[in-house]
């Protein structure tokens, strides 16, 4: 049963007790050409801005929700794995919808669709470009017009990302679970007639949302430090931009959406901080910088394809079409890029914590 809110979980965001959403560190991809899904480099650490009222910026005890710590041009991914049951999960890049472009909305629709079906999708990695591809998303400082709120709004005033989760109806929820008990009566009945010397192989049915995202790292638990006493300053915001294109669909919902609640069941704002930002808030280090592209790929580590026949991409949007990447903001990267060969590109078919406080945005 939905309990409404949204705690920190390990490095986990649980929204409504059900769904599960992790904010996974990755190399940052060239921004030209179409790349293979990049690997996962540890979890992002997650804090309740609450916690830190002397020190967190007066805006952002406003807004409530979680802080995470990103350096400058350093990508990210979000994982679902781990969510139990149907939802439908906006994703915001500064209130900007990260699947149709449109301004946050707060609640769900279609023509275009704003939301991410889960557990159908596994992780997101970028905005919807269409055609089975995401733009990467890429952490810039507000005030250079260069994250996708700057250039779909032509404003930057929120930055950060945002989610907001809609369970099913009362109905369709009971449907879903008449489903799910279908099935598991089926499987054991199929494991039965095996183990009884009968023909036939079982069908593997896999837990809604059990499915592991490329770079699984475990859960980091642990109690909050206590915020050092150093006085507040004003934000010195982070947003998100687009890099380079990845192979990666963004599925088309093919439930009518008045299965879907109109009330969210939980939202949150993540603000994103820069490394001496987390550092002078949590007085904790921040994670070092990702690891060289380069390096990564000549230790042979894997690079990532999914694939699923079954589902329907999304159109790509006149308003997510026209992002720019960062590069084209803050300059050439110059960091060598060296692209991993086939064999390195794999096909993939604890207690909480308190309630994080949601604000006014």
């Amino acid at each position: 049963m939905a309990d409404g809110t949204v705690r920190i979980d390990g490095n986990s965001l649980l929204v409504a007790g059900v769904v599960r959403v992790r904010f996974i560190r990755t190399l940052r991809l060239p921004e030209t050409g179409t790349h293979a899904l990049p690997p996962g480099l540890g979890e992002f650490p997650l804090r309740r801005v609450e916690d830190y009222p002397e020190t967190v910026p007066a805006e952002w005890l406003a807004r409530g929700g979680v802080m995470l710590p990103v350096h400058l041009r350093e990508a990210m991914w979000l994982s679902f794995g781990g969510t139990t049951e149907p939802a439908a999960l906006q994703v915001g890049a500064g209130k900007v919808c990260a699947v149709s472009g449109k301004p946050w909305s707060p609640r769900p629709a279609r023509d275009p669709q704003n939301y991410v079906v889960l557990p159908r999708q596994p992780w997101l990695d970028g905005i919807n470009s269409g055609k089975g591809t995401v733009r990467q998303f890429v952490a810039v400082p507000l005030g250079l017009g260069a994250t996708v709120e700057g250039q779909v709004t032509g404003e930057e005033v929120w930055g950060g990302v945002q989610l907001q989760s809609f369970p099913l109806t009362d109905a369709a929820l009971h449907a879903w679970h008449e489903e799910q008990r279908r099935l598991a009566e089926e499987t054991a009945r199929r494991q039965a007639l095996m183990a009884s010397g009968g023909y036939g192989a079982p069908a593997p049915v896999s837990a809604p949302g059990a499915m592991a995202a490329p770079g699984s790292m475990p859960q980091q638990g642990g109690a909050m430090p206590a915020a050092p006493a150093a006085a507040p300053r004003a934000s010195g915001a982070m947003g998100l931009g687009v890099g380079g294109s990845m192979r990666q669909e963004v599925y088309k919902d093919d439930r009518p959406l008045s299965d879907w609640s109109t009330t969210a069941s939980g939202r949150v704002f993540v603000h994103l901080v820069t490394p001496p930002q987390w550092r002078r808030i949590t007085g904790e280090a921040p994670p070092p910088s990702p690891v060289d592209r380069a390096a990564y790929t000549r230790a042979g580590l894997p690079w990532f394809d999914y694939y699923d026949q079954d589902a329907t991409d999304l159109d790509p949007t006149d308003e997510l079409g026209a992002v720019k990447p960062v590069g084209d903001w803050l300059g050439d990267d110059h960091t060598p890029w060296q692209p991993p060969s086939p064999g390195q590109v794999k096909p993939l078919g604890d207690a909480p914590g308190e309630p994080v406080g949601d604000g006014d945005w």
